[in-house]
């Protein structure tokens, strides 16, 4: 299999399935992708139900071809347990609103100084500028603005939310 990735290492901040798809991508391709979880239940998107029974489909297969690991960024060790990563790791991508890193001491001036060459992704739904910067993006959010969901639904005077997502997995186009 074509792997022009091979050798490549990601640190995966993610969360939410434009992220993790984004990443998923880069699995595929070879690179070697370590996926950073929540401490207690690990990614939120994990769960298949509240009981926390059965892992989502979509989340397996979102996260295919990727290592996972839980950790605490919000405690000292957790965030040095990161930063030593990073000093190891080619690329970290991070889907945090914006600032959120720079408040947790992770942010790119302080993980350049562990790793001066690493490739430091924010990304976010709306961007890391504007006024839709701090908002949560999701699909709906993205249909919405978009339009799209202004031309569905005709027959029934109200938006139909397609069955399918569309916004999701276009959002990685822009990191």
């Amino acid at each position: 299999m074509y792997q022009p990735l091979k050798g490549i290492k990601v640190l995966d901040c993610t969360r939410l399935l434009p992220y993790q798809y984004c990443t998923m991508l880069l699995a595929d391709l070879g690179a070697e992708v370590l996926k950073v979880e929540e401490p207690k239940d690990g990614d939120y998107g994990r769960w298949g139900d509240d009981k926390r029974t059965y892992e989502s489909i979509a989340f397996i297969m979102a996260n295919r071809n990727k290592k996972s690991m839980k950790l605490n960024l919000k405690n000292e060790k957790g965030k040095f347990i990161l930063k030593e990563l990073a000093a190891t790791y080619d690329v970290l991508l991070e889907s945090f609103r914006p600032g959120v890193m720079d408040r947790l001491g992770l942010g790119y001036e302080e993980i350049r100084k562990v790793n001066p060459g690493i490739i430091y992704c924010s990304t976010t739904g709306f961007g890391q500028e504007g006024p839709y910067r701090q908002k949560a993006g999701h699909d709906i959010n993205y249909i919405s603005i978009a339009g799209v969901l202004a031309v569905t639904g005709e027959h029934t005077d109200r938006p139909v939310i397609p069955g399918i997502v569309i916004g999701d997995h276009c959002c990685p186009v822009y990191l």
